[in-house]
């Protein structure tokens, strides 16, 4: 048998080896068609241009960063007068609404026998004092009794208060301001008759003027006392208030702190009980304040920056600390950073990029 025989039979023996054969030649055209398309892509990358994008250097600022709230405003003090000497109005001096000082006389009530009662104090006083020296001079000869003496002692002291007591009493007949303030409310007239303890007038202190807010439970700790707050009244003024009071505890109806910001009210016009808005301070951050149209959210959702580090584009991510009607004041960027300003739609984060200042960005 020839040797072209020979391997005609052993094929058709073994048809395997052709396939072996086909399939071994297949992969080397797959392979090496796929290297080429590689190398043609790897080329085609390294030969295409960059994006062009303009950046901007910014720079961060101390900002603080505060919260909205609504109040009302309150009177620094009220009080309410009631009578301590029972007795008939016989004048009232000021009307509802009227200003009053401190010690001003607000209303006068009938003084009865008061008077009487206390010059026969007074003079009763002035025999337990000749009582008391005389016996106090013979008790140092010898010739007054401890008892005597003590006695003596009593009688002196118990004149002494009574004659108090009646300056008090007469002087309760004359109702003054406690405080510097506004007449609120007037409840008697020229010929009502009072008992101790009926109420007479109240009177409110404008100055300051308070103003009670709640703060959540997430910002109560945050709380700068030190930082002012802006007040605006719903009459359009606008007040410069200070942090006085918050509370230690929440309430348990709404989880949130009362707090109070007084604002100075000199002439006491403002008045109480109005609505306000609080842009209350809470503490300063340094920030870096952008246009809006700068922002930018990544793969997550995240929000932030694409700015440029060396040649690359780098998103970072950043806290809104304060929004403007002119921009947003972001935490996070650092104290210097690039931001790209302009194609950042057209890049993504790792992107290398040609740069160019804005100034010169065309």
């Amino acid at each position: 048998m020839t040797n072209a025989g020979a391997k005609t039979s052993f094929l058709s023996q073994r048809p395997w080896v052709i396939s072996l054969v086909l399939l071994c030649g297949l992969v080397f055209w797959v392979g090496s068609g796929h290297s080429n398309e590689k190398s043609e892509s790897a080329e085609e990358e390294a030969s295409a241009p960059l994006t062009r994008v303009a950046i901007e250097t910014f720079y961060a600022e101390p900002v603080t960063r505060s919260i909205s709230l609504y109040g009302r405003t309150a009177p620094d003090r009220d009080a309410t007068i009631s009578a301590e000497a029972a007795g008939r109005v016989t004048k009232v001096n000021v009307r509802k609404g009227a200003s009053v000082k401190k010690g001003e006389l607000l209303i006068f009530i009938d003084r009865g026998d008061r008077e009487a009662q206390l010059e026969r104090a007074k003079a009763l006083l002035l025999v337990r004092e000749k009582e008391y020296n005389a016996a106090k001079s013979l008790k140092k000869k010898g010739l007054q009794g401890e008892v005597a003496f003590s006695l003596a002692q009593a009688n002196l002291v118990e004149a002494r208060a009574t004659v108090e007591n009646l300056e008090l009493a007469l002087s309760h007949t004359e109702v003054r301001a406690p405080f510097d303030g506004i007449v609120d409310d007037m409840n008697v007239e020229v010929g009502d008759y009072l008992g101790i303890g009926d109420p007479m007038a109240t009177i409110l202190d404008l100055d300051p003027l308070i103003v009670t807010a709640d703060v959540s439970e997430k910002h109560i700790s945050h709380i700068d006392a030190a930082l002012p707050a802006n007040v605006l009244l719903v009459n359009g003024a606008m007040k410069e208030g200070r942090l006085r009071y918050q509370s230690s505890i929440s309430s348990p109806a709404t989880n949130t702190f009362t707090i109070e910001l007084e604002i100075p009210n000199p002439e006491q016009k403002l008045p109480a009980g109005i609505s306000a808005e609080v842009d209350l301070a809470l503490e300063q951050q340094s920030a870096v304040k952008l246009s809006p149209s700068m922002l930018a959210l990544d793969e997550k959702g995240n929000l932030g920056v694409k700015t440029l580090q060396g040649d690359k584009v780098a998103f970072v991510s950043a806290n809104v600390v304060k929004a403007e009607q002119n921009g947003v004041w972001l935490a996070g960027l650092g104290d210097e950073v690039d931001v790209i300003t302009k194609g950042q739609g057209f890049v993504r984060d790792g992107d290398a990029v040609e740069a160019v200042r804005q100034a010169s960005a065309q």
